[in-house]
C-alpha cells in the first residue's frame, strides 16, 4: 500500500473515531502509535514517551472533530506540541538516551541517537521526521509549521552538525578549505 493511501486510511479512521467508533480509534492508535512514540523518544526520551504517547492520543480523540488534513500530520503536530509543552513546563530537560534497549528500531545505533537528542529541537523535529519516520518535506511543514525550504535547511543543517558530533574529524567532500584557514 502506498503512503498516500495509508494516510489516507489514517486520515478516516480518524473521521470515524470522531464519530464515536470505537474500533475505528483503537485501529488508528495501532496504525500510528510506533511513529508517534519513537517521536516522542527523540524529543524528549523513552522514559517519558509511553507517557507522552498517551497524552497524544487523548489530547488527538478528544479533539478529532476539529481534524482538517492528514491525520497523521495531525498526530505527529499534537505529539510535537505535547512534547515542547513537557520540556517548557520543566517537567524534564532534554536527556541523552544511554539505554540501547529503550532506543525505537534495532537498526538504530547508540551513538546516533545520543548525536540526534543533542540537536536542537528545531532540528531534531524536522530529521526525525523525515529521515526516521520518512515523512515527505511538506508534511514534516505542516508538523511543523515550517515551509518546505525550512524544512530542508533544517535537515540540512541537523545532518552538518550530526557530522561534526560523530565524525569530528571528517570534512564533507564538497567543503574545501580556503588558502588562508589555518592548517
Amino acid at each position: 500500500m502506498s503512503d498516500r493511501a495509508v494516510d489516507d486510511e489514517i486520515t478516516q479512521l480518524a473521521v470515524a473515531a470522531g464519530r464515536g467508533d470505537r474500533a475505528a480509534a483503537n485501529a488508528l492508535i495501532r496504525n500510528t502509535q510506533r511513529d508517534i512514540w519513537r517521536f516522542l523518544v527523540y524529543l524528549v526520551g523513552a522514559e517519558d514517551a509511553e507517557r507522552l504517547t498517551q497524552e497524544t492520543y487523548v489530547r488527538a480523540l478528544t479533539g478529532v472533530r476539529k481534524l482538517r488534513g492528514n491525520a497523521r500530520t495531525w498526530l505527529l503536530a499534537t505529539a510535537r506540541r505535547i512534547a515542547a509543552e513537557h520540556l517548557s513546563a520543566g517537567e524534564n530537560r532534554p536527556r541523552i538516551a544511554t539505554d540501547p534497549a529503550h532506543l525505537p528500531g534495532g537498526e538504530d545505533s547508540a551513538a546516533i541517537t545520543r548525536a540526534v537528542r543533542t540537536l536542537p529541537i528545531e532540528l531534531r523535529d524536522a530529521f526525525v521526521l523525515t529521515q526516521v519516520l520518512g515523512l515527505d518535506y511538506a508534511s514534516a511543514g505542516e508538523v511543523c509549521d515550517g515551509t518546505v525550504a525550512e524544512i530542508r535547511a533544517r535537515v540540512a543543517q541537523a545532518r552538518r552538525e550530526l557530522v561534526s558530533e560523530l565524525a569530528p574529524g571528517m570534512r564533507p567532500s564538497h567543503v574545501r578549505r580556503s588558502p588562508a584557514a589555518p592548517r
